[in-house]
């Protein structure tokens, strides 16, 4: 039942219609084809087909999702799920959602990638503390690994100038 302000309706902010568009424009922002999304929702634990997701998207009338679904595609989507019953911003077109999409892909690589530098580095002065004498030698592997010494001396000024080395 939609509440009523200042005399007006205020429209749903959550939905089963949200969810039902917003499946279909996080899958069309991942290039996904119907079959696809099927084939994710399953691997992850909610078994559908091809069918059902188009009835979802386009069926007339539309099918509804049950719960088990709605918290399979939100993990599916990687959304929170009331992000996922939220109607789509308005805005932004597909290509918009898409290059956000991959922005945001990126940065979750990038802190991940940062996370395990920062464990490596760890890793480095708990080898220095036991090896007192083998700064040199880590300069060296990381040359070896790396091929440049303009790369090299950036990893281990990363270790110095960070105090992760003393």
């Amino acid at each position: 039942m939609a509440e009523r302000a200042t005399g007006s309706e205020v429209p749903l902010l959550y939905s089963e219609g949200n969810a039902a568009a917003r499946v279909a424009l996080e899958r069309e922002v991942r290039g996904w084809s119907t079959t696809e999304l099927a084939a994710r929702m399953t691997k992850s634990g909610v078994p559908m087909n091809q069918t059902a997701v188009w009835r979802i998207e386009n069926g007339k009338p539309r099918r509804k999702i049950t719960l088990d679904e709605a918290l399979g595609f939100s993990r599916v989507f990687e959304l929170p799920l009331e992000e996922l019953m939220s109607p789509p911003l308005e805005g932004i077109d597909l290509e918009g959602r898409r290059i956000v999409q991959e922005a945001v892909e990126a940065f979750y690589e990038a802190r991940d990638a940062q996370d395990r530098l920062h464990e490596a580095v760890l890793a480095i002065t708990v080898y220095l503390q036991a090896h007192p004498d083998g700064f040199h030698g880590i300069h060296e592997q990381c040359l070896r690994l790396m091929g440049e010494e303009r790369d090299a001396r950036a990893l281990t000024e990363y270790i110095e100038a960070g105090g992760y080395y003393h």
